[in-house]
């Protein structure tokens, strides 16, 4: 290229650095602006007192392959900056009266799930086979990007349709190869991810527990964070600039083009291309004017379907427990639980957990005979549980959290050996993390905000502006979210004729 384009990038998440190192591999003079000190968003570190170290928020890696090939697109190998685990088991399922622990081989789960569920075994083979085959259909949709109405015609998109079970939701989908409500709960509690629940969630999205069985899930010696941190290096070792401690407080247009960004100090740059790698909803409420985008006005955006919220418990404990790497605990009565997370209610004192205690995979997270414990709520998000205050819950769900994890995982001294500790609440990722309402899952994935009908990677009706992240196209997630910086990225470049 003649002449070297500058492009700018908002925030230093995983979707901000997959388009910052493939745009830098390319020839373009890239900057991202993280107002942390530290790379990765949702997907960076906590430190506690006492040399605890915990992942923020991811800490599944699926698909496993999507990161290699972004490393590959630069010359390189993930490998070579990341150090892998594969997760024999994936992970364990915990309801009141029994517990599974879920594998990636299939003997090790055929096993396990006759154990476990005997009248339900034929239906793994069916799983199996009509997941594997929804996948093939719809992966290539969700790797395109949408910036056209037209690709609602192509021929991967039509081919695709049968697969979207329209008019069934993720747990009626399950009802095809299981019966028993307990069993479809292992293969839709994924719906997580999503933010949504799996009586609402598209039934397309059965593919994903099939994703969990066929490619297994990781842990990143030292963190998924770590993750993010390798990606910075390579974002400046293609001569790409990270510049830490800078916020922006507005992104600039001239008409309906986007043009450069003001920073709260008031200086402002210019550049030839912007992405925006900060929560969706935050950015387009925040840091455009209401107006300027007419596809996203600031009450459009607030309309807008958004995920649950999380309330989040790191702990430092001085003792380390029999406690699997990954372990989700079921309330008792799981529907109404989950009804009340997208009803705007907390449903005491029966809570779902997720709980991971890596200390057994990853000697790094802890001192020796310590455990760094990830304890994960959902909740409403501020949109819907509007009238819930959190100064006075938040005591109370740290309290009944401790008891849970004593009831259900034989954690019953956990209080006596708390040394270091950080709660975060919805208030939290609203107003410390800057996620709009708290969801911390972004948009939801209804069939309404799915495909052409999510954000765009390209900004609609305006010029020269992106996104990436779980708020645009693909989704949430970290394998999609980086999908949606090779999509942008790719974007941008085909601009330029690369």
């Amino acid at each position: 290229m003649e002449h070297q384009p500058t492009v700018a990038i908002v925030g230093a998440g995983p979707g901000g650095l997959t388009a910052g190192m493939l745009l830098a591999h390319h020839g373009f003079d890239v900057t991202i602006f993280e107002k942390n000190d530290a790379p990765g968003g949702r997907n960076s570190q906590v430190t506690l007192e006492g040399g605890y170290r915990f992942d923020l928020g991811p800490t599944f890696l699926m698909m496993k392959y999507v990161l290699d090939q972004v490393f590959a697109e630069t010359g390189r190998q993930s490998s070579d900056y990341l150090s892998f685990t594969r997760l024999a088991p994936m992970y364990r399922l915990s309801f009141v009266d029994k517990q599974i622990d879920i594998y990636d081989d299939p003997d090790r789960m055929r096993e396990e799930w006759a154990r476990v569920f005997p009248d339900e075994v034929d239906g793994l083979a069916r799983f199996e086979d009509r997941e594997s085959r929804r996948l093939k259909r719809l992966l290539p949709c969700l790797l395109k990007d949408y910036s056209s109405f037209t690709r609602l015609y192509d021929r991967d998109f039509l081919r695709a349709i049968p697969h979207f079970s329209v008019g069934r939701s993720l747990f009626d989908v399950l009802g095809d190869y299981f019966s028993s409500s307990d069993a479809r709960i292992c293969f839709t509690f994924q719906s997580k991810y999503l933010g949504m629940s799996p009586w609402e969630c598209p039934g397309a999205f059965g593919m994903i527990p099939y994703i969990e069985h066929h490619y297994g899930i990781y842990h990143v010696e030292g963190g998924l964070s770590r993750i993010s941190e390798a990606m910075a290096r390579v974002v400046e070792e293609e001569g790409g600039r990270i510049r830490y401690g800078r916020t922006v407080d507005e992104i600039l247009f001239s008409g309906r083009m986007a043009t450069g960004l003001r920073f709260v100090d008031g200086s402002e740059e210019t550049f030839d291309r912007i992405i925006v790698n900060a929560d969706f909803g935050h950015a387009m409420t925040e840091l455009v004017c209401d107006g300027a985008v007419p596809k996203h006005t600031h009450a459009k955006v607030k309309a807008k379907k958004y995920s649950c919220s999380t309330f989040m418990l790191y702990l430092g404990l001085s003792k380390r427990y029999d406690v699997r790497h990954h372990t989700i605990i079921f309330a008792r009565d799981y529907k109404k639980n989950v009804e009340g997370i997208f009803g705007g209610t907390l449903s005491y004192p029966d809570f779902s957990l997720y709980v991971r205690d890596a200390s057994e995979t990853d000697a790094t997270l802890a001192p020796p005979g310590k455990t760094a414990l990830y304890v994960l709520v959902p909740v409403p998000n501020r949109q819907i549980g509007a009238d819930i205050d959190w100064t006075v819950e938040t005591p109370r769900i740290r309290a009944r959290v401790l008891e849970l994890l004593g009831e259900r995982l034989g954690m019953d001294d956990i209080a006596e050996h708390i040394e270091s500790e950080k709660i975060i609440t919805p208030v939290d990722w609203e107003e410390e993390y800057r996620v709009l309402f708290g969801a911390t899952f972004n948009l939801a994935h209804n069939l309404g905000q799915m495909l052409w009908f999510r954000p765009h990677n390209k900004v609609e009706s305006v010029e020269h502006l992106y996104l990436v992240g779980g708020g645009t196209h693909p989704g949430s997630g970290l394998p999609t979210i980086y999908e949606s910086g090779r999509i942008s990225a790719g974007l941008i470049r085909k601009e330029f004729g690369l």
